[in-house]
C-alpha cells in the first residue's frame, strides 16, 4: 500500500502547474518496474549516497532523498525489468495499483473534468467516443507532450465494479494499443496529454486487472497455468471483451488442452452460448461442449450398454458395470439432463433374450441325458450360468422399476408356463433361482413400487405364490442379497390386495405349509390376522347392519 505522507493532492483544476525547478514530482498511484524518461524524470538522477543501485532504478528523485530509515520502502521484489524493448514493461507493478477505495492524487483533477463516454465491457464495444484527456504541461511549454512515446504512462483506467468499489490503473498506450484494438480506437482519438479512460459496471476487478497484466507478459500460458482453469475463462471473457487477441489465443489453447471439471464445463459452456470465437482452437472446445445428434443416439447407445452387461462373461466386471450403467440410465442421475426417457421395447427385448436364455438352461438342468449335467470345455458350471441369467433379469426390473414400466414384466412372467412346468421337476437348487425373480416382483408390488392392475396381480400369485412357499427355505439360506424381513411383509401386503374370496384360497394354503414347515416357509400372520378380520368379524357385523 502507499505511504499516504508521500502522496500529495493536485488542485481541482484544468491544467497542472508547472512543478518547481527544484523539485520535479509526478503524482502516480502505481508504477512499473523502471521510472521512465520523461519531462518530471530526467534521464540522468542523481544516486544518492549510500543507496544501492538496484533500489535506486526503482525510486523516484524525492524518494531516493528520505532518510535511511525509510530505505526499505524503495525496493520491491518481483519487479522484473525489460530493456529489450524501451517503452513496454513487462509487468505491473503492484505499487502503482489502487486498492478500492484508495483516493488517487490524480482523482482530485478529475472531479473538474467533464464525464466521459463509458466502453461497456465485457461485450464487445462497438467504436466509442472519445474521452476526456488531460494536457500534460512540459519545460517545453504548455500544450506539449514530451517523450510520450518513450515508455511514459500516460493513460488513466479507471475500473468501477458493481458492487461500488474502484480500481486506478496507470498504463502505457502502446502496450495497449498494440494488445486491444478497442484501447487503441480510444486512444488514438487522443492524441495528446493524458488519457483517461472509464470502465464501468466490471463484475470483477481482480480478473481484469489479471487480464490487463497480460499484456505485458511475454509467456501467457505460463501465467495461465498458474491461475487454473476456473480463473482462465473469467480471463477469457474480458479478453474476448476488450480484443485482447493475444490473450484470447492463449485462453483457448490452455482450456482445450487441460480437463475440467463439472463447474468448469458450465461455466465454459455459459461462455461459449453467449459469445461466439471464430477460432480452430474454439472450435475443439465447442466438439468437447457439445455433440450433435446426441438425443437421437442415446437410445442405441443405452440399449448397447444394457446388452453388454447382461452379456458380460467376468463376474467382477459384470457387478462394476451394473452399478454404473444403472446410475446412468437412472432418472435421477447428475448425467442425465434433458435427455428422451428409456426406450421400453429395447429393455424389453433384452429381458425376453435372458428370459429365453433361462429356459434354456432349465431345460439343461432338468434333461436326464448326463452329459448335458457337466459343463463343456472352458464354460462355466451350469448353475452359475442359471444364476448369472437370474441377476441380469433383476438388474433389468430395477431398472424398470426406476422408469415406471415394469408392469408389463409381470405379465411376462406369469406366462412363463415352461419355466412353472420345469420348477416342479428341478431340483432345489436350481429352482430356487426362479424365485428369486419371484421374490423381487413380490417386493416391488407389496411396497408399491410398482402398481399392476388387478388382474395381473392375481395372475401373478395364482401362479408363483406356491412354488415360492417351497423355496423359501433355500433363499434364507443363500439370499444374494434378498432382505426376507422385506419379503415376508411384501407377500402378506400383496395378498391383501386380491379380492377376498382369492385371498382365502391361498392364506389357507400358506396355514397348511406353514403348520407343516415352520420356519422354512415365509412368517404371514400379520396379513393372516387382517384378512380374517376383513373377512368375518367385519363381514358379520355388516350382514348383521343389512339384516335390521
Amino acid at each position: 500500500m502507499h505511504d499516504s505522507t508521500r502522496l500529495k493532492s493536485q488542485p481541482h483544476n484544468r491544467r497542472r502547474e508547472p512543478p518547481p525547478s527544484h523539485h520535479h514530482r509526478r503524482a502516480w498511484c502505481c508504477s512499473f518496474t523502471i521510472p521512465p524518461h520523461s519531462p518530471e524524470n530526467p534521464i540522468q538522477t542523481p544516486t544518492p549516497a549510500g543507496l544501492p543501485k538496484k533500489n535506486q532504478s526503482l525510486l523516484k528523485p524525492e524518494i531516493a532523498t528520505k532518510s535511511s530509515s525509510n530505505s526499505t520502502l524503495s525496493s520491491f521484489a518481483n519487479s522484473p525489468q525489460n530493456t529489450s524493448r524501451p517503452g513496454i514493461v513487462t509487468r505491473i507493478d503492484p505499487r502503482r495499483i489502487l486498492s478500492p477505495g484508495r483516493v488517487s492524487p490524480i482523482d482530485s483533477i478529475d472531479e473538474t473534468l467533464n464525464p466521459i463516454n463509458p466502453v461497456n465491457f465485457p461485450e464487445i464495444p462497438k467504436s466509442p467516443t472519445p474521452v476526456d484527456c488531460e494536457q500534460q504541461v512540459s519545460g517545453g511549454g504548455p500544450g506539449v507532450r514530451d517523450d510520450c512515446n518513450l515508455g511514459i504512462f500516460d493513460v488513466r483506467l479507471n475500473l468501477k465494479g458493481k458492487n461500488g468499489s474502484g480500481l486506478v490503473l496507470e498504463l502505457n498506450s502502446e502496450v495497449l494499443s498494440t494488445n486491444s484494438c478497442v484501447f487503441a480506437d480510444l486512444i488514438a482519438k487522443n492524441s495528446r496529454g493524458l488519457c483517461r479512460i472509464e470502465v464501468p459496471e466490471v463484475e470483477n476487478l481482480g480478473v481484469f486487472r489479471e487480464t490487463i497484466e497480460l499484456m505485458f507478459e511475454d509467456d501467457i500460458p505460463r501465467k495461465l497455468i498458474r491461475i487454473g482453469a476456473y480463473r482462465a475463462i473469467d480471463v477469457l471473457e474480458v479478453s474476448a471483451g476488450i480484443k485482447f487477441n493475444r490473450g484470447v489465443l492463449s485462453c483457448l489453447k490452455y482450456l482445450e488442452a487441460v480437463p475440467w471439471t463439472e463447474e468448469e464445463e458450465e461455466k465454459l459452456r455459459s461462455l461459449f452460448n453467449k459469445m461466439k470465437f471464430d477460432h480452430e482452437t474454439a472450435r475443439d472446445i465447442s466438439a468437447r461442449l457439445y455433440t450433435l445428434d446426441m438425443a437421437d443416439s442415446q437410445h442405441t447407445l443405452s440399449k448397447q450398454l444394457v446388452w453388454s452387461v447382461t452379456t458380460c462373461v467376468d463376474a467382477n466386471s459384470r457387478n462394476e458395470l451394473k452399478s454404473l450403467v444403472r446410475g446412468l440410465l437412472c432418472k435421477s442421475s447428475v448425467y442425465k439432463k434433458d435427455c428422451p426417457d428409456l426406450n421400453k421395447a429395447d429393455i424389453f427385448a433384452i429381458c425376453q433374450s435372458c428370459i429365453s436364455s433361462l429356459v434354456c438352461l432349465l431345460e439343461e438342468a432338468t434333461s436326464t441325458s448326463p452329459s448335458n449335467k457337466f459343463a463343456k470345455k472352458g464354460e462355466k458350471p451350469l448353475i452359475e450360468r442359471i444364476s448369472k441369467q437370474v441377476d441380469n433379469i433383476i438388474w433389468l426390473l430395477e431398472i424398470l422399476l426406476d422408469h415406471q414400466m415394469a408392469e408389463d414384466l409381470v405379465v411376462i412372467w406369469t406366462n412363463q408356463s415352461k419355466l412353472l412346468g420345469m420348477h416342479k421337476c428341478a431340483s432345489p437348487l436350481v429352482r430356487y433361482e426362479l424365485s428369486r425373480v419371484t421374490a423381487m416382483l413380490f417386493i416391488a408390488m407389496g411396497t408399491g413400487k410398482m402398481h399392476c392392475r388387478s388382474e395381473a396381480r392375481s395372475g401373478l400369485l395364482q401362479t408363483w405364490f406356491r412354488p415360492m412357499l417351497l423355496d423359501f427355505g433355500w433363499l434364507q439360506r443363500c439370499r444374494k442379497g434378498l432382505d426376507m424381513k422385506a419379503l415376508e411383509e411384501a407377500m402378506g401386503q400383496a395378498l391383501l390386495t386380491l379380492p377376498l374370496k382369492e385371498q382365502y384360497i391361498l392364506f389357507m394354503d400358506w396355514f397348511k405349509c406353514f403348520s407343516k414347515h415352520g420356519t422354512e416357509c415365509p412368517n404371514l400372520s400379520k396379513s393372516f390376522q387382517i384378512w380374517w378380520r376383513r373377512s368375518f368379524l367385519r363381514g358379520s357385523e355388516t350382514h348383521a347392519t343389512e339384516s335390521r
